[in-house]
């Protein structure tokens, strides 16, 4: 009977505690998943106070025309990183974007032909990603490494190492025009944002992309043509990039081969502070939106107090640094 009452006693117990972990894990995963919230409404505030003008309606607005472009590309980095990968050649394919744009602007196209054409010159770039790492079973740093010079290579012989300079007024609605007070390049970026969203966590190729980066054998397995998604994912990240280089070029009126040298990790830096994983098989499109404000309200903070620049990528750093670990700690703990 002792026995008895001891065993009848004791499932309670491991019961209760057991919904205790569950408890916590769930507390854990809460802060986890919502915590870069809480982030960037302490940010917000902090700038506030260091900068009163901080949330004027002008400073809100130039910060988010001024980070447009970039997350435009992270949007696309967000899809590869959740397939396990990653495009260090979207900074040259940004850069090439801006040159094509710039030079159709000059040699007297439409606005939409030339839309059309840089378009569809990403698209290709990204196939040729895509296809690289799938097909041949290069490693993706190595092959958007080496692509990066390829592409960077084309736009400074297609221009002849010179700056395209736009006089054409059509030609910077894109970057300069508004809607509603609102810069279209804002407009353009918050579209891409919630396409990427409903794609992701609305759709089969949505879950397709997680299920390879979780598992790419067994999405394989499954029946998942998976050198077709994941080949796909480097197609639209390349073309986000394209899309990002004519803002920039309709913004300054001007396009070059030369910039854009740290767009890429930029990009990646905005991705993994969003929570998405190096590892793939983690991520969200919101959760990349949250990680741009928080680099750009960040770094207009530090503009806005003159910090010197060289701190900035010290502090940049740090941040990516400690978003890497904390991703690593959480799968660990899990």
């Amino acid at each position: 009977m002792l026995s008895t009452n001891s065993a009848t006693t004791a499932k309670p117990i491991l019961g209760g505690d057991t919904e205790i972990r569950r408890s916590r894990f769930s507390w854990a995963e809460l802060a986890m998943k919502y915590g870069l919230l809480a982030v960037l409404a302490l940010l917000v505030l902090v700038s506030q106070v260091l900068y009163p003008r901080f949330l004027d309606p002008l400073n809100i607005r130039n910060i988010l025309s001024q980070n447009a472009p970039l997350g435009i590309i992270a949007v696309g980095m967000t899809l590869v990183m959740i397939t396990r990968g990653f495009d260090l050649s979207v900074g040259s394919m940004y850069a090439a974007g801006a040159t094509i744009f710039a030079s159709l602007a000059v040699a007297g196209w439409s606005l939409p032909l030339a839309a059309g054409l840089v378009i569809l010159v990403g698209l290709v770039g990204g196939l040729i990603n895509g296809l690289t790492i799938t097909r041949l079973n290069v490693n993706p740093f190595v092959a958007t490494l080496g692509t990066t010079s390829i592409f960077s290579g084309l736009a400074l012989l297609y221009s002849n190492s010179s700056p395209f300079v736009v006089t054409e007024q059509a030609f910077t609605w894109l970057g300069r025009g508004a809607v509603l007070g609102i810069p279209v390049s804002v407009w353009l970026m918050v579209l891409v944002f919630g396409i990427g969203e409903i794609v992701l966590s609305r759709t089969t190729y949505g879950r397709s992309l997680y299920a390879i980066g979780g598992n790419d054998e067994a999405a394989r397995l499954a029946g998942l043509r998976t050198v077709l998604i994941r080949a796909s994912s480097y197609v639209i990240c390349s073309g986000c990039a394209a899309v990002a280089g004519m803002i920039i070029a309709s913004r300054l009126s001007i396009g070059q081969a030369d910039i854009g040298s740290t767009m890429a990790l930029d990009a990646i830096a905005v991705v993994v502070i969003g929570g998405t994983s190096l590892m793939g098989g983690e991520g969200a499109v919101w959760r990349s939106a949250i990680g741009l404000l928080i680099v750009a309200v960040l770094t207009n903070l530090l503009d806005s107090l003159a910090v010197d620049s060289n701190y900035q990528l010290v502090i940049k750093g740090t941040i990516v640094v400690a978003a890497v670990a904390l991703d690593a700690y959480a799968r660990t703990r899990r």
